[in-house]
């Protein structure tokens, strides 16, 4: 079970849940895990305390500043009023403060779903701390976040597209995989044939699919363990 914590973004402060590994000590790999547009829902801190479990140190930023829902005009709304400056901000203060954790000697990371796979795979381009990102079915159009890809030289990107949004060759997906290889990063793109948007959230029996949920996970695992400081 993770905990509440507050840190430093844009001249205030952002709210965020902290999930650490059971007597955790330095080495652990840092990890943002950002929500979709229902919000810091239990769906999402339950996935930070996954990352727990599996021995990292997980950051889910509240976004929405102590909003979320369950209804999807809602949802829709919030997603669509989201300040991206903001957001940003919340994001590069996530790894600041992931970086000055005792338990975080590895590098950092940032998964994310719907939009905040989008936000996942704009994280490397916000803070030179967080090296991967890791997006399942980006959901924001590249326009409106503005990313500055030049920020992925050497870093490395994960992209897990659902084929009811069109795949890996859906226009948006293409154009960040090409924008990221140009900028001297690397970017594995899985396909899933069959799914839905949001296959990887149980909370949604209407979409999640439980055999690319697993797969999904343990691609996502392998991606982030390489955080993990090498040891001589």
């Amino acid at each position: 079970m993770g905990t509440k914590v507050s840190y430093p973004s844009l001249g205030g402060a952002t709210d965020g849940y902290l999930a650490v590994p059971d007597g955790a000590g330095p080495g652990a790999p840092g990890v943002i895990v950002l929500h979709e547009w229902w919000g810091l829902v239990p769906h999402i801190t339950a996935i930070a305390d996954r990352f727990a479990d599996a021995g990292f140190v997980a950051l889910a930023p509240d976004l929405y500043r102590g909003e979320s829902t369950g209804d999807r005009e809602t949802a829709g709304r919030l997603k669509e009023t989201l300040p991206v400056d903001r957001a940003a901000a919340d994001i590069a203060g996530a790894a600041d403060f992931l970086a000055a954790h005792p338990a975080v000697t590895g590098e950092i990371g940032a998964v994310g779903f719907s939009i905040g796979g989008s936000l996942a795979l704009w994280a490397p381009t916000l803070s030179e701390r967080v090296i991967a990102g890791v997006g399942f079915y980006p959901s924001i159009p590249w326009s409106r976040l503005r990313p500055d890809w030049s920020g992925y030289a050497g870093k490395h990107a994960v992209i897990h597209c659902s084929e009811e949004d069109g795949t890996s060759t859906a226009a948006e997906v293409a154009a960040a995989a090409e924008a990221i290889r140009s900028a001297g990063g690397t970017v594995k793109l899985y396909d899933y044939p069959g799914s839905r948007h949001s296959f990887f959230n149980d909370d949604r029996p209407e979409s999640y699919d439980r055999v690319d949920a697993v797969t999904s996970w343990a691609r996502t695992i392998e991606t982030v363990r390489r955080l993990a400081p090498t040891v001589v």
